[in-house]
């Protein structure tokens, strides 16, 4: 499996560009800005794309979303109980910090929920679905490695004073959906650097 990890836009969200080293198919996570960046490095690794999941709405995950959609021509996916909030995000956002959202996000082509697999060619992984930070937002937990979005971060968790969010449900699904996995799971979050399970395990404040 390829990781890539693209650091982005005004707020520093990764992105991430996975693929298999086989095939060379492949599925962003959180395109949040700097479409033409994402797209470059794309090209780079000589990789198709066929599916871009989104791991919550917030403007700063999607708002290169529509524009690398089009250009890949790939399948859109985020969980079922985000999909209301696409319409507001660039708006509820941007706007209060003086900032100008791109065009609005597309519809999605696929809405997801706590179980299903996401599969790209000789990868699966498994969707969690980690409320807390956001409704509907989710984690991918496959190979060895969980792609945690703003659920866990280095030491950290997610911001639960936006709407919809909760810092009892955060704490909740990263307990059950996230302590749950091995010690040597890779966690790839939403900001900052990757980290493990077993070093958050022992060492996140916000679990003990």
């Amino acid at each position: 499996m390829i990781v890539k990890m693209l650091v982005v836009g005004p707020f520093a969200s990764n992105c991430y560009i996975i693929g298999s080293s086989s095939t060379k198919q492949g599925m962003i996570i959180d395109p949040g800005a700097e479409a033409e960046n994402i797209l470059r490095t794309v090209q780079q690794m000589g990789l198709s794309i066929s599916l871009i999941v989104i791991t919550h709405a917030h403007m700063d995950h999607i708002d290169a979303l529509r524009a690398v959609k089009e250009r890949t021509n790939a399948q859109f996916a985020i969980h079922e109980a985000e999909k209301d909030l696409l319409a507001a995000a660039p708006m509820r956002m941007l706007i209060p910090l003086g900032l100008t959202p791109s065009k609005s996000p597309p519809q999605p082509d696929r809405l997801l929920k706590d179980g299903d697999l996401v599969d790209v060619s000789d990868l699966h992984f498994e969707v969690l679905h980690t409320p807390g930070h956001s409704p509907g937002g989710i984690c991918l937990s496959g190979h060895g490695v969980v792609f945690s979005g703003d659920t866990l971060f280095n030491f950290g968790i997610g911001r639960t004073d936006f709407a919809g969010g909760s810092y009892e449900r955060l704490i909740k699904s990263i307990h059950e959906k996230l302590m749950v996995l091995p010690d040597e799971t890779i966690v790839y979050p939403g900001h900052g650097p990757s980290t493990t399970i077993g070093d958050e395990r022992r060492g996140n404040p916000f679990l003990q």
